[in-house]
């Protein structure tokens, strides 16, 4: 073995509590981007490949009826490759051993063959079949949380009769990656896709050669706006809610959106952990370099080059670096894996495959190792330009001044501790900042990874408790008249019942649209209220629009602005509207108007789309015994289910996610501080070391340099703070989509986490340099100078 090579695992050796610290350091940061990235990456993968396999629809569009000639005259327009027609309906569900309220999506698909387009991934079972009592598959999310397996029996409500399906499979479908029934978020408990014969469903429904839903499958070069346009038009006379992209398509949606905040977690917060990873060891590796300045003049002096020194601390870079990265392997493999498992319980594709991506471990060894390389040659540099005479004095001493302090007169009033920490913090302010910037960072990253759970509890409390205060909804099949309240308001279990008005629009302003649906509430709502900024409730103008803050900056408009408001249901109204007002939702993003006004715009009367309750949770059996037993009613969604489920679903990702980059961000915190302290102890042993042959007890001497630390970390933690509300915001800003807008949200506990972590890796260094300065060996300190 070489001298160079010895010297080099001595270093390692003498140095392996940095080293390791260090390896953490570089581990969190290339484990959080190579699992979180390797994350969207395999969803990406599953949902594109699915889509490809499953020929997943380009544009759908949703009419009351309309005869099957109509789709195939659709089928025949310049650029779509295949149009499928057929029936869809909500239904109520019975499940045995369910009390709870249901909902079926009722799917029809031929009977016996595979649908042409958005076609079904059997997981288990088979294809329906024409049979005396009506087959169906089961979505899988549903099936798993209902406990539904082939040979199952459930009931539906079909147009007012009940009717027994019989389970003989469990599917996936494009289409319901994701169901939802008109919320912001899915509802794998509370509702069910049930593909079924679609001519059976059909003349349930009384559409026997007709259709209420077609999806088209478009070339690759065909214009969607002008096809979109041309299937309004066809469709249009039979009842047509508007032709909409995949982009708008409710799944879709919903699957991009949470793959964008995957994408964001997954580059923003690792990116940062790199960052500050590759800062400290840019740092450490710096200083380490400049400590051994006469161990580089006598390599010199007995005729090593500098090609072989710089690759003797490159060598050093290189174990730190590879051994941060083969943790980082394991830890980011790990926390792939773990997140692709959730999120497949999100997202059902039928594989989901996670893999550690070579490209990943390239970047961000790449990155760490540059950062490295960088500083250990800066300070390398330095030294070999010098001869080998000159390299082994010592350097020259800092130019000693009066502080600032001792000009001001303030300095007479200080201890002389005090002084002496502050004099040579001043003398070198570059290292200073350089300190004090990244255990600021440290604690900014802490900040980023725990305040999500600030900012989801709030959200969901606003809108949960201040805007909707109902404990239930009742949709109705078509709307009915508003005085409907007063017969709801009669059924068991229900105090009090609010009627609201429902109605998807197109919004327009110059080139830009949005779509979405009104709201119209009454006057004076208590159950469900639209809130402003500061969560306090508006009074919706006798006419004019109020929108979602995120519409009105996707359409670029202010209050007093004019927006063509299209109603796509009924008989497809046409208005322009003065925009009055905006509200701050934070799940969903609709519009809102009175509820009278409303029923004025769509020339309807007096109409409700469905009542907004307060229940008697006692009465709650009795309630859903009765409106199962009523034909008007489509739906009733009880607050509580839809909570449970958010939780349970999006916020436990987000949660899950932010608690593993907590830890990571922690491990970064003590590493900072901890390499902090020991490289300022490396740096000034003969200092100390002088101090205490002058008689300066190992209490003060510490202090001196503990002081020191302490006085970075002080200055630190406030500048950390501010950095990681402003990171806070730049997340937040990144991940709003249609579905969930996060407000910036940062409780006093998280603050207080931070700078927990910040002190108690302080204290933790404290510790152990301290018992170093116990341990110092002063003659040999004192003779590293002779």
């Amino acid at each position: 073995m070489s001298m160079l090579r010895r010297k080099l695992w001595r270093d390692l050796l003498a140095m392996r509590g940095q080293v390791l610290t260090i390896a953490l350091v570089v581990a969190s940061a290339t484990g959080g981007f190579i699992g979180s990235l390797g994350t969207y990456h395999a969803l990406q993968r599953a949902r594109d490949g699915f889509y490809a396999e499953a020929r997943f629809a380009d544009l759908f569009v949703d009419v009351l009826r309309a005869p099957l000639p109509v789709a195939h005259a659709v089928a025949r327009l310049d650029g779509v490759v295949d149009a499928e027609a057929n029936v869809e309906a909500a239904s109520q569900l019975v499940v045995a051993g369910v009390s709870e309220p249901l909902i079926a999506r009722l799917v029809g698909v031929p009977a016996g063959s595979a649908p042409r387009l958005n076609r079904l991934h059997i997981r288990r079972g088979r294809m329906i079949e024409r049979a005396a009592r009506m087959e169906a598959l089961v979505d899988e999310g549903f099936a798993a949380a209902r406990h539904l397996a082939p040979g199952d029996s459930v009931t539906v409500i079909l147009n007012g009769r009940r009717e027994a399906l019989d389970i003989v499979g469990i599917g996936l479908s494009p289409e319901y990656i994701n169901p939802t029934q008109g919320g912001v978020f899915p509802d794998p408990k509370g509702m069910g896709v049930f593909w079924v014969d679609n001519e059976r469903l059909a003349g349930a429904f009384d559409l026997r050669g007709a259709f209420n839903h077609l999806s088209v499958l478009l070339a690759p070069t065909a214009s969607r706006p002008q096809l979109l346009a041309r299937l309004d038009t066809l469709l249009r006379p039979y009842g047509g809610r508007g032709a909409y992209a995949r982009r708008d398509q409710s799944s879709h949606r919903i699957v991009t959106q949470e793959m964008e905040q995957q994408r964001v977690l997954g580059t923003v917060m690792p990116a940062m952990f790199i960052w500050v990873a590759a800062f400290l060891l840019n740092v450490v590796l710096a200083r380490q370099v400049a400590t051994q300045r006469e161990q580089i003049a006598a390599l010199k002096a007995l005729g090593y080059g500098n090609g072989r020194i710089v690759l003797h601390y490159l060598g050093f870079v290189a174990v730190v670096v590879s051994l941060g990265l083969a943790l980082g392997l394991g830890v980011g493999e790990w926390f792939g894996r773990y997140m692709t498992g959730l999120y497949s319980e999100f997202f059902h594709f039928p594989a989901t495959p996670f893999r550690v991506e070579p490209m990943l471990v390239l970047v961000a060894g790449g990155i760490t190792a540059a950062a490295a390389a960088a500083g250990a040659l800066l300070a390398i540099r330095n030294i070999v330009r010098l001869s080998p005479a000159q390299a082994m004095h010592a350097p020259s001493p800092p130019r000693y001044r009066r502080l600032l302090l001792e000009r001001a007169g303030i300095a007479a009033w200080l201890p002389m501790t005090t002084r002496m920490i502050l004099r040579n913090l001043e003398r070198r302010p570059l290292r200073s900042l350089l300190s004090i910037t990244g255990i600021a960072a440290s604690v900014a990253l802490v900040i980023s990874g725990t305040f999500w759970w600030d900012a989801i509890n709030a959200m969901v409390d606003r809108q949960f408790n201040s805007a909707e205060r109902g404990d239930a909804t009742v949709a109705f099949v078509n709307p009915r008249a508003g005085s409907t309240r007063l017969e709801v308001g009669r059924l068991p279990g229900v105090l009090e019942a609010e009627a609201f008005r429902s109605v998807p629009v197109q919004l327009r302003s110059a080139h830009l649209g949005y779509r979405t649906v009104v709201l119209g509430l009454p006057a004076n709502a208590r159950l469900r209220r639209a809130l402003d900024a500061a969560g306090h409730p508006i009074t919706l103008p006798a006419a004019g629009l109020v929108v979602s803050l995120g519409i009105a900056e996707r359409l670029a408009v202010h209050s007093g602005d004019m927006l063509q408001v299209e109603a796509l249901e009924g008989a497809r109204v046409h208005r322009e509207l003065r925009l009055e007002g905006t509200v701050d939702d934070q799940l969903g993003l609709v519009a809102y108007m009175d509820r009278q006004a409303l029923n004025r715009l769509m020339a309807e009367g007096d109409a409700a789309s469905g009542m907004d309750v307060r229940l008697d949770g006692r009465a709650k059996g009795a309630l859903l015994a009765r409106i199962r037993a009523t034909p008007g009613v489509a739906t009733l969604v009880i607050k509580a289910n839809s909570l449970q489920t958010f939780r349970e679903t999006s916020a436990r990702n987000v949660l899950v996610f932010s608690a593993v980059f907590t830890a990571f961000a922690a491990t970064i915190a003590v590493g900072v501080v901890y390499n902090s302290a020991r490289i300022a102890l490396a740096e000034r042993s003969w200092e100390l070391a002088s101090l205490r042959v002058l008689g300066f007890s190992r209490r003060e001497v510490s202090a001196l340099l503990l002081g020191e630390l302490a006085l970075e970390v002080a200055v630190a933690i406030p500048l950390g703070l501010a950095m990681g509300y402003w990171l806070a915001v730049y997340l937040t800003g990144e991940m709003q989509g249609d579905t969930i807008r996060i407000p910036v949200i940062i409780a006093a506990r998280t603050y207080l986490l931070a700078i927990g972590a910040v002190l108690a890796a302080g204290v933790l260094s404290a510790l152990v340099v301290r018992r170093r300065i116990d341990a110092l060996d002063l003659v040999g300190a004192l003779k590293a100078r002779e």
